[in-house]
């Protein structure tokens, strides 16, 4: 599976252990900051992108690092000339999902690692987004050193299928010595053995090896689909979201008015205006028998609606919440109450979310 990853990634090596995305971050930003300790570089900042997943500065932050935050441009992705700006000797490196949270791919990332390498600064990939770009790009053919890969999420469980995660991280040669322990390796009589001799590994991250259940699913998945199904897969992804794209962008306002990758990123400002908020347009859905997309994400989108049908959704899926959505749209116009007074169907409709997070019962099922 490590040498299966590294041919789609461009990566050099691989460590299964990582248990999810966020846990793949901080497994990768944990070697970068080795990587600079053993050089005795002193670096405080890492660079991230103001749309960028929100576990990103969590994790740098984590790991002991200081976050720059690099505004958008008007094309929806970070910023060249801020960017040029903000670097230094001390920035350790730069996190980025190409494509990003707008649902666009960044043309110039190759120029941007070259800048970040110019400072002896490190490359990371979150690959949250690698389903847009699977046999199309490889992260490590432009410059990137170290990524995670959302394996239950990009290699078959799309979005909304739950847990249990696994995160993956790949890293180039320059961070091989830093990986997690213990590694599997090959021995010369062919058999496979846990080698744990690596003294500047960044030692354990995880009990076990892994989440082996999700691995061998991802690993039968990508044996089932191969070089050309895994291309297709992407196809597809990219294909059903600009098709929602151009069926709503005359009712909802487009974050960015261009073709998209994995994803639609709609603002409801049109549909606020009447009363109607992106909140209630997810409530609505759910009384409709659909899963919400994500809303209010990214947060340098007013009124967000991030719409990510993924490769998996039929046709009739996908004309199923476009119809839904453009009737919400209609009754924005006309009976608004009709769409904020959901959901209907569910045990609970509309709770106090504020009061639930600051006034926590922690004894509510330990009563009597």
């Amino acid at each position: 599976m490590e040498q299966l990853l590294c041919a789609i990634t461009g990566m050099d090596n691989f460590t299964m252990q990582p248990l999810a995305g966020a846990h793949g971050e901080l497994t990768g930003v944990m070697m970068m900051a080795a990587y600079h300790k053993a050089k005795g570089n002193k670096k405080k900042y890492i660079i991230i992108p103001d749309s960028a997943h929100g576990t990103n500065p969590a994790t740098a932050a984590i790991a002991g690092y200081e976050i720059i935050s690099v505004p958008s441009d008007k094309h929806g992705v970070m910023s060249l000339d801020e960017l040029k700006k903000n670097l230094s000797d001390e920035v350790a490196g730069l996190m980025i999902t190409c494509p990003d949270t707008h649902g666009i791919f960044h043309s110039q990332i190759d120029e941007i690692a070259r800048l970040v390498h110019s400072v002896d600064g490190l490359m990371y990939y979150d690959g949250a987004n690698l389903n847009a770009v699977l046999g199309r790009f490889r992260p490590g053919d432009v410059g990137f050193d170290v990524m995670h890969i959302n394996l239950h999420k990009t290699f078959s469980t799309p979005h909304g299928g739950g847990g249990p995660g696994s995160g993956p991280v790949g890293v180039t040669k320059k961070l091989v010595p830093y990986l997690p322990v213990s590694r599997v390796i090959k021995r010369a009589d062919g058999t496979c053995a846990l080698n744990y001799d690596y003294p500047d590994s960044i030692g354990y991250i995880a009990s076990f090896y892994g989440n082996f259940g999700i691995i061998l699913r991802a690993y039968a998945y990508i044996l089932l689909l191969g070089k050309e199904g895994l291309k297709e897969t992407t196809d597809h992804a990219v294909l059903n979201a600009n098709y929602i794209r151009g069926r709503l962008k005359d009712h909802f306002e487009l974050a960015y008015d261009r073709l998209c990758m994995h994803e639609a990123v709609f603002s409801a400002s049109r549909q606020a205006k009447r009363g109607v908020h992106a909140l209630d347009i997810a409530k609505f859905l759910i009384d409709e028998g659909i899963h919400p997309p994500t809303v209010y994400f990214p947060l340098t989108v007013k009124e967000s609606i991030m719409v990510e049908p993924t490769e998996s959704e039929s046709r009739q899926t996908i004309d199923h919440f476009i119809e839904v959505m453009l009737k919400i749209d209609e009754l924005s116009k006309t009976q608004p109450e009709a769409v904020t007074d959901r959901p209907r169907s569910t045990p609970v409709s509309r709770p106090d979310e504020v009061k639930a997070a600051r006034d926590v019962n922690t004894n509510y099922f330990g009563k009597g």
